[in-house]
């Protein structure tokens, strides 16, 4: 039997990404956004409070990179939510190498083995909150995350997912069928 569960912010796995900005200033900061993944074909999308540092910097620019949290990033992931950039310097503190995006003004993190470089698309405010929509320009990946085609490998990168209902970080990679092959099987 099921049980009833009131509505609430439960979609599994939820990426956990991590948005590179630099400030007015040239500053670079980091933020990890729970709410966030693939809009169309070649975008993303990230809902962001108005309030945060980052959602300041991508008014100001209208880049960011977005890396993908891993088993190894998780904890640097977690610091990056749960402190502002208004407050620290969480660069400094989390002692990162910060590199410089190659098709837009905006950092990445090396720690982290594979990034996007975003380009706004569309910023929409609305009841405090920052709802991004930005088109994909680049990906970049360490070689030890790839397969042999030359793709991103889940089970090499071992991104974390966030899971709302019961707080805590997941690592996705097990491999349980083919896309777009499995379901032929049923008849």
């Amino acid at each position: 039997m099921r049980k009833y569960l009131k509505p609430d912010s439960v979609i599994f796995p939820l990426p956990v990404l991590v948005l590179g900005t630099y400030d007015k200033d040239g500053k670079p900061n980091a933020m990890t956004a729970a709410w966030g993944g693939i809009y169309d074909t070649n975008q993303v999308f990230v809902c962001l409070s108005s309030n945060h540092k980052t959602s300041e910097n991508i008014r100001f620019n209208s880049v960011f990179s977005v890396s993908f949290a891993t088993k190894d990033t998780v904890e640097i992931a977690d610091y990056y939510g749960i402190k502002s950039g208004y407050d620290e310097d969480k660069i400094l503190v989390s002692k990162v190498k910060v590199d410089r995006c190659a098709k837009i003004n905006a950092p990445y993190f090396e720690e982290f083995p594979a990034h996007l470089e975003c380009k706004v698309r569309s910023f929409k405010e609305e009841n405090a909150t920052c709802y991004i929509v930005a088109d994909i320009l680049a990906i970049y990946a360490d070689e030890n995350v790839l397969n042999k085609d030359g793709k991103i490998a889940i089970s090499k990168l071992q991104p974390i997912a966030y899971n709302p209902s019961e707080h805590t970080y997941n690592l996705v990679k097990e491999k349980v069928g083919d896309a777009f092959k499995c379901g032929l099987r049923i008849k």
